[in-house]
């Protein structure tokens, strides 16, 4: 087991502060661990909704299985749905349909083993990580490779220690920068881009928080100006930021387009957040890294948490928008609540 085996789970601190913050929007809340005593605490308690934040222990789809005992207990959730959540935990296959949908990401391949051919469209530097991880893990300055050794150096880590193929992607030099969204898209859409480039961009129903920038400049040289699992982790308390990023209008117009275009072709549900990096050598074109319909909500240092923050928005408010998204979408929205931003204003 690696040492950083459950980075991804969320802290008591956070569980404690989401059930607080429930409460304080006027719900009755009760934590439940995701193992499988759901199977029999749910119907008792009989909610009327979840709020889902399970990572979920083993698996490559670990973070949907929760999520499939709900749907098998006809319980209402909130947040992305099974195939969804599956989906964006492998980071290789995101990338595929994001590529088929014409979206920009850097160039890729997996590795199975150290020795596979390198393909010609793939360009040093490169970036190597695990397929199928979250949190930074695996992820340090040593991740950034610029020639032959230190690539297959890299693969070979990644494969003794997560046991998983190893993604590797042209590394994308530049400020780095993430977008939460709460909502959902209005009427039934299809996981598709429109193929007309000339439609409007369709965003309706989601709202934008302002975009984070991380600032690498405040952080130790040795974490290489990347967001890595320890600046995600044992730095975490001192987390140096930028929200709003300074970007200009266009640029953030952009960003919001892709993060809703990245929304939809996953499938997600209620709340997301869509990583980028801007290429400095390419006039700050934005590539996407990552889509996170499980985004992390620590009351003080979660990216989506922050923006809210950044926006004039409570923790409270954010957490009850969050539910009152996903109760709409199951019929349970309480009359003269109105889908706006936040869904309610708390003392």
């Amino acid at each position: 087991m690696s040492p950083d085996q459950w980075d991804d789970l969320d802290s008591e601190e956070t569980v404690e502060a989401i059930v607080e913050a429930l409460r304080v929007g006027g719900h009755e809340a009760e934590f439940f661990e995701a193992n499988l005593s759901l199977i029999e605490a749910l119907p008792t308690y009989q909610p009327d909704i979840c709020f889902n934040i399970a990572e979920s222990h083993w698996g490559d789809s670990r973070e949907s299985q929760v999520p499939a005992i709900l749907e098998m207990l006809r319980i209402p959730y909130t947040g992305s749905r099974v195939m969804s959540l599956a989906l964006a935990l492998d980071k290789a296959m995101t990338k595929r349909v994001l590529h088929f949908h014409g979206l920009p990401t850097p160039a890729f391949q997996t590795f199975e083993r150290v020795d596979e051919p390198l393909d010609d469209d793939l360009t040093f530097p490169m970036f190597v990580k695990p397929t199928s991880e979250g949190t930074g893990m695996g992820v340090s300055a040593r991740s950034v490779v610029r020639d032959e050794a230190e690539l297959r150096e890299q693969i070979r880590e990644i494969l003794i220690r997560y046991r998983q193929p190893a993604l590797v992607e042209h590394y994308v030099d530049g400020r780095e920068i993430t977008v939460g969204v709460v909502g959902n898209l209005r009427g039934p859409v299809a996981r598709r881009v429109p193929g007309d480039e000339d439609a409007p961009r369709i965003t309706a129903g989601l709202h934008f928080l302002p975009p984070l920038e991380v600032d690498f400049a405040r952080y130790p040289v040795e974490e290489g100006g990347i967001y890595t699992g320890r600046v995600k982790t044992e730095l975490a308390d001192d987390f140096h930021f930028l929200c709003p990023a300074p970007l200009d209008e266009e640029l953030r117009i952009d960003l919001n387009w892709y993060t809703a275009a990245a929304f939809r072709v996953l499938g997600c549900r209620d709340v997301a957040r869509v990583d980028f990096r801007l290429d400095r050598h390419n006039n700050n074109a934005p590539y996407i890294l990552e889509i996170n319909p499980l985004p992390g909500l620590n009351p003080r240092i979660s990216d989506l948490v922050i923006e809210a923050r950044a926006e004039g928005a409570t923790y409270a408010e954010l957490i009850n928008s969050i539910l009152l998204h996903g109760a709409a979408r199951h019929g349970l929205l309480p009359k003269g609540i109105q889908l706006n931003w936040p869904t309610v204003r708390l003392p």
